[in-house]
């Protein structure tokens, strides 16, 4: 067996379950009022465009199967956008919200660790298992009010990682004996660096385990190349960077029979990162034949619209738009992202900074006098709050790319009441910075 849950592991696992819950939610009792009315409101809200299994909030199981096989029939890919904390947590659920299509929160294992703090010991990934934790309960506690469906969902796994996803699945069965469904909904297993046979064995094992709690999984084929959060493959043969169909449907072939909630990364040319126009050369088509080559061996049992496979699109950053749509024609379901939205965050400080760059020099004394204080402008959420607004926006042109807006049917985003202005831009006198 590969699971690396050990007795003791389990033990300072349950250890984090408790730590991580106390963490993000102090005072559970009086939110207990709060929750029930999410919960009420997640019942009776449901969106025209998706089946209605598909609800506000986190979706697992079989709504995440049916919102998937919808973005397939539709022809639109979901936004997975890795995050790093709750900053960049909340610009996707916003940016789902204001742009009306669901969204993919993604959790990086070193993100994990991150959230929890750079600080701690991180032996047998206990720090990255406990921030990913704490991350999807913040996630669980305000999805719904964004009124989105969102996917919890975390990034490539690879073999020597794996007792990260056996502290998150332990969170996983605990969630799932009190609720009924699991914390997370996904979990990608990158064993692309190994043997195909050992790569389809293990997740085969997982794949089993997953489907007990509904867990769907994300099979990796294939190498994306470029350099990830911790995962190098910039020096890849080239010939690795394509997938054959024969290999996709070995995959379909030994997943199928333990059950339909797995997506395939199939290579297509993708490479993590950002390049100049011209340096990646992405082949769509790739994924075209594999759907038209498991078809074939299907059979009679191939689904209408000959797309047996959903895939998943990794390395898209910088992508060519032609390529990004095409592929999204063959069965693409959610494309990552990262690099970008790295870059977008970055640049909302950066422009804040020089915006404001006479008033964070000192605490006090800026242009208006010496003796004016320079607080409001120093106070940390004032940056981190342009840095959610540039992502926002950057995350417009994904919603876009992938044909994802307007799906929920939400209308136009109003602005939000009862909330004080930024200081920066003017409260009220006396307000209080936001």
């Amino acid at each position: 067996s590969v699971c690396c849950t050990t007795p003791k592991m389990k033990l300072a696992i349950a250890s984090l379950l408790v730590g991580s819950a106390a963490a993000f939610a102090p005072a559970q009792q009086a939110f207990r009022a709060t929750t029930s009315l999410q919960a009420t409101a997640t019942d009776a809200k449901a969106f025209a465009k998706l089946p209605a299994t598909v609800k506000p909030g986190v979706v697992t199981g079989d709504a995440l199967v049916d919102l998937l096989d919808a973005a397939k029939e539709q022809d639109y890919a979901i936004p997975g956008v890795n995050v790093v904390g709750s900053n960049s947590i909340n610009a996707c659920m916003e940016a789902a919200a204001k742009y009306g299509g669901p969204i993919m929160v993604t959790f990086s294992k070193g993100g994990g660790q991150f959230i929890a703090g750079k600080s701690l010991d991180n032996t047998d990934d206990f720090a990255s298992i406990a921030g990913t934790i704490a991350a999807a309960k913040h996630v669980r506690e305000v999805a719904a009010l964004y009124g989105v469906p969102v996917v919890l969902h975390t990034d490539h796994c690879q073999k020597a990682w794996l007792p990260w996803i056996d502290g998150l699945l332990a969170a996983s069965e605990e969630h799932f004996e009190q609720t009924g469904e699991p914390l997370f909904s996904s979990h990608m297993l990158d064993l692309s660096e190994e043997p195909l046979e050992e790569n389809i064995a293990i997740c085969k094992e997982y794949l089993e385990k997953f489907a007990k709690v509904g867990i769907l999984l994300e099979f990796e084929l294939g190498v994306t190349g470029g350099e990830e959060d911790g995962v190098d493959n910039s020096d890849v043969p080239l010939e690795d960077l394509y997938s054959k169909p024969e290999e996709i449907y070995q995959v379909y072939q030994e997943l199928s029979p333990i059950s339909d909630m797995f997506t395939v990364a199939a290579a297509f040319g993708n490479v993590h990162g950002v390049y100049s126009p011209g340096n990646v050369k992405l082949e769509p088509k790739i994924l075209s034949r594999a759907q038209e080559y498991i078809s074939e061996k299907l059979g009679g049992d191939a689904p209408a619209d000959k797309k047996p496979v959903s895939f998943v699109f990794h390395g898209g950053s910088g992508s060519d738009i032609a390529d990004i749509r095409e592929s999204l024609d063959y069965g693409v379901i959610k494309m990552n992202i990262d690099t970008d939205t790295q870059w977008s965050y970055w640049e909302g400080i950066k422009n804040f900074e020089s915006k404001y760059h006479d008033y964070l020099q000192t605490q006090i004394g800026n242009p208006e006098g010496p003796d004016k204080p320079n607080k409001k402008y120093y106070d940390p959420r004032e940056c981190m709050r342009a840095a959610e607004t540039t992502t926002v926006d950057r995350l417009e042109q994904s919603f876009g790319d992938l044909r994802c807006q307007n799906i929920l049917g939400l209308g136009e985003m109003g602005e939000a009441t009862n909330v004080l202005e930024s200081s920066v831009f003017g409260p009220r006198k006396g307000g209080l910075p936001v």
